[in-house]
């Protein structure tokens, strides 16, 4: 007969691409560790925590952490490549990119096009800069 260990289960995989989505998505509603921390009743050490795999989320903190970040449970639980749409994927891709969330809210707070054309020119700038030294 089996009985339960009692020790804690490791955080796997998954529960690592959990705790990304729930960093990206926290980032991208500009909510802090510390505030989403306050509205689920944990320190925003315990976020820090899940958002990098150490601990694993439970289904009902899962569920508490969706309705504060008003998405669907099943946000964090999509597989890659499983996403209802590729596109989905892929802007998760980019936002894992350090400062990628931040780089994004400050365009946005842009509000004159021309001014966000020429934001975007001299992004493009220095990427081909980068890639010539790299060559």
């Amino acid at each position: 007969m089996d009985t339960p260990s009692s020790e804690p289960k490791r955080a796997t995989e998954q529960d690592r691409l959990v705790g990304e989505r729930i960093k990206v998505l926290r980032k991208s509603k500009g909510i802090s560790q510390t505030a989403l921390g306050s509205a689920l009743g944990v320190t925003f050490q315990q976020i820090q925590k899940y958002e990098n795999g150490v601990n694993r989320v439970g289904a009902s903190r899962l569920s508490e952490v969706a309705r504060v970040l008003e998405v669907p449970v099943s946000t964090s639980f999509e597989e890659r490549g499983g996403l209802a749409e590729q596109g989905q994927q892929e802007v998760f891709e980019f936002l894992r990119v350090r400062g990628a969330v931040d780089l994004l809210n400050a365009f946005i707070a842009i509000e004159d096009d021309q001014l966000r054309r020429e934001v975007l020119a001299l992004v493009r700038c220095a990427a081909r800069m980068k890639q010539k030294q790299r060559t």
